[in-house]
Formats: structure tokens, sequence, C-alpha cells
């Protein structure tokens, strides 16, 4: 298949006839017809919690992926990386929207991305890593593709109908994230001993942060008890396995002998503790949006 213009080649109907532009966006609505009321029994601020999670996970992730337009070693890749942005971008979308539904205070997707201080963000710490080479940003993909995978083939079948729509919507997507981030990986480490030794060494740079990816907080807990979510300590032999096929086929070992960064008082990126890097991240996500806020587009 060809095409004249990159923009037809995002545009374009992928096998099972759907498009891959900004997931969320100028397609049929994937959730319309699905009753927007939290379960019965489930409290409404503690999902809007959990979506918040889930979306500002995408979020941050598709922002430090859109950092490779014009910097990815081949077009095709540029290409590729902008694809799973924008994937990511419209998972966020969705999510956001859903948890400003809930919540009851009826914020959009735009004042919960642009006009929310780095304290209030909600996404696990590996998210907000900067790039590193290519060979670390594969290996991050490969792992946060992997982790987001096993959580939402289980969302699929919680019990919020609505959460369970985005999930399998974006189950498809997630699919592709992961196998291209492997089909790299292995190309990687089979390469050169010096795409071999960068592709180690970045996954060895964000292992400290994969614990964070099983961990359980208090919205967690109550997401599992209500039956919406799973208990992310169950997806792990899921993410191991995949880790160490992929990995094994590469000739890299998955890392044994790093340590956990562990968060302050046992609080994590869930709870609004992150990174140096966020804050940098959001000043420039969020510059447009606060300097023009009254603006539509």
């Amino acid at each position: 298949m060809s095409f004249d213009n990159a923009y037809e080649a995002l545009t374009a109907a992928d096998e099972d006839g759907e498009g891959r532009w900004a997931f969320g966006t100028g397609f049929d609505d994937p959730l319309a017809g699905i009753d927007p009321n939290p379960p019965a029994g489930v409290d409404g601020a503690e999902l809007a919690r959990y979506c918040l999670m889930l979306g500002d996970d995408a979020l941050i992730a598709s922002q430090r992926l859109s950092e490779w337009v014009t910097a990815s070693p081949e077009l095709e890749d540029e290409l590729a990386l902008a694809n799973i942005a924008l994937d990511l971008l419209g998972q966020a979308r969705l999510l956001l929207a859903r948890a400003g539904q809930v919540d009851g205070t009826g914020r959009t997707e735009d004042e919960l991305a642009y006009f929310r201080e780095e304290r209030e963000f909600r996404n696990v710490r590996l998210a907000e890593l900067p790039n590193g080479d290519f060979g670390h940003t594969v290996a991050r993909l490969l792992v946060f593709s992997s982790w987001r995978l096993a959580l939402f083939d289980r969302l699929v079948v919680g019990h919020d109908p609505m959460l369970s729509a985005i999930a399998s919507k974006a189950g498809k997507e997630l699919t592709y994230h992961r196998e291209y981030a492997a089909r790299w990986v292995l190309r990687l480490g089979g390469g050169t001993e010096e795409s071999h030794r960068r592709t180690q060494q970045g996954l060895r740079e964000i292992w400290p942060l994969v614990d964070e990816l099983f961990h359980a907080g208090a919205t967690e807990r109550r997401m599992v008890d209500s039956g919406i979510a799973p208990d992310p300590a169950d997806l792990r032999q899921e993410f191991d396995q995949v880790l160490a096929q992929v990995c094994g086929a590469a000739g890299i070992p998955v890392p044994a002998d790093v340590a956990p960064l562990s968060g302050v008082a046992g609080r994590t990126g869930r709870d609004g503790l992150h990174t140096e890097h966020l804050g940098f991240l959001l000043a420039e996500m969020q510059s447009l949006a606060r300097a023009h806020p009254e603006a539509t587009w």
C-alpha cells in the first residue's frame, strides 16, 4: 500500500477497517449507548481517581513519544512512534473525560490535562522519564505496553461498562505497541555490539521503576474490591513471561540485580510523588493552553 503523504498513511484504515489517527477522534464514538453512571455500589470519586491514573499514564507517555518526531532514526519509525503517541493520546482523552464525568465536577479532558499542577498528576513514574537514546525508548515501550496490555485485557471484563469499552478498543492498539517494541528489542539485541549494549543499558536504567507498576494503592484496592479492575500484582506473572521471552530471544538479560526505586513514606507516582522530569514535561505540554486559557480550537 502506498501513500501520497505522511498524513494519508496515518489516517488510513488498518486491516480491521479502523482508522489509526488520534484514537478517540474522527470516528464513531466507541462509548455511544453505554450508561455513563458509575456501577451500583461504586463510589464515583474513587472511579474517577482510577480513570485519572490510567489517563495520566497514557497522556504523559504520549507526550514523551511525541518528542521523537523529527528525531527518529528512520522516517518509518518516526511515523510509527507518532502513531503510537496518538493512540495513547486518544486513550488519555477518553479516560480523562470519564474521570471528569463521574467525579461530579464536570471537568473536561482539556481542563484535566492542561490545568492541573504536577502534584495532581497520578501517572506511574516510568512514563515521565526522558527518552534517552532509541534503545532506551524501545526498552521502555516494551515494558510499558506489556504491562498496560495485561491490565487492559482484564479491564475488559470489569464491572464498569464504560471502562470496559475503553479497554476493549485500546487493547488492539496496545497489542501493536508491544509488537513494535518487541521487534526493535530483538533487532537491536541481535544487531551490533553497540546496539546490544545500549538496549541492555536502557532496560537497566528503567528497571528501578518497574515494581511501581504492580503496586496497589488504596484506590486500586477499592477498584479490585468493586470488581472494576484487577489487582496489579496479578499482572506480574504475565509481564515477566513476556519480558523473559523477548529479552531471552534478544540475548539481553532481564535485570535481576537492580533495586527498585522506592517512594517516600510509601508514596509513588500514583500519590503525586514524581521525578524531577515531570515538571519540565508539563511546562512544555501545558504552556500554550495556559497562555491562552479562553481559546477554543
